[in-house]
């Protein structure tokens, strides 16, 4: 582990915990938990600090995974093909990354990100229990969210990566009429899948700040309980809300790196 201070493990720890929450109620941690990497551990290579946090991330995950699976009504099956399809994807994604300027693709995302946005606002039934009862799922849709959801998303995670996990709900509740508690489930299943691929490929190189992602890894579990509990307890009305201040933040930190760009 690198030499930091108590301060900077326990500001880490604390982001980690923090994460973990975010994700596990609608994704987007990584809009946490990286920077506060990247801020604590100024000396650290960028590829040993994008390795530590898929490690520390991939256990809250799984955690939050876990814990929907045993009360939510998620379909794992679908979720594991969706999540296979995402880590084929996000291979394909990182093949072509080194190509593709940043720069480009970042104000695209965030005009997508605002449309999202006004959609949310505007149909207040999108994501509910209520509204998604009243649709079936075809199997054609199912196929859809495996090559669309699956293979597109995890291509934008392997190319660019930041929202993965909130384009995942939101593309979730639209193609499968999943209603945002089981969405966010759903997702949490696809993100451990496409982490473990990573983690895995990270690990390999060598790149993973081992000791320091186990401590805060405990922290990141915590926050992911505690989310998945706390979605499943209140409801996709609370879900709609922590997503809508999620894609703002996202919005926010595209732009800002947009102009220091």
């Amino acid at each position: 582990m690198p030499d930091i201070s108590l301060t900077t493990l326990v500001v880490l720890c604390l982001a980690a915990a923090a994460a973990g929450w975010i994700d596990a109620v609608v994704g987007g941690g990584g809009l946490l938990l990286l920077p506060a990497l990247l801020l604590g551990l100024p000396n650290v290579s960028a590829a040993h600090v994008l390795g530590t946090n898929k490690a520390v991330a991939i256990v809250g995950t799984s955690g939050a995974a876990v814990t929907y699976v045993r009360e939510a009504p998620v379909q794992v099956k679908t979720a594991v093909r969706i999540g296979l399809a995402a880590l084929a994807g996000s291979m394909g994604g990182a093949f072509f990354a080194a190509g593709i300027s940043s720069d480009v693709l970042r104000p695209v995302i965030m005009v997508v990100l605002l449309g999202v946005a006004a959609f949310v606002m505007l149909r207040p039934s999108f994501g509910t229990a209520t509204d998604a009862a009243r649709r079936r799922v075809s199997r054609a849709r199912t196929v859809a969210a495996i090559v669309l959801v699956g293979g597109g998303i995890g291509f934008y995670d392997g190319l660019f990566g930041p929202g993965t996990g909130t384009f995942l709900v939101l593309a979730l509740t639209a193609v499968l009429h999943l209603d945002l508690v089981t969405a966010s489930a759903t997702a949490k299943i696809v993100n451990v899948c496409t982490n473990a691929g990573a983690l895995a490929m990270f690990a390999y190189q060598g790149t993973v700040l081992w000791q320091l992602a186990v401590v805060m890894a405990v922290f990141n579990l915590v926050g992911g309980l505690i989310g998945a509990r706390m979605a499943l307890r209140k409801g996709s009305e609370f879900v709609r809300g922590v997503l809508l201040v999620v894609v703002f933040s996202l919005v926010a930190k595209l732009g800002f790196d947009q102009w220091n760009a």
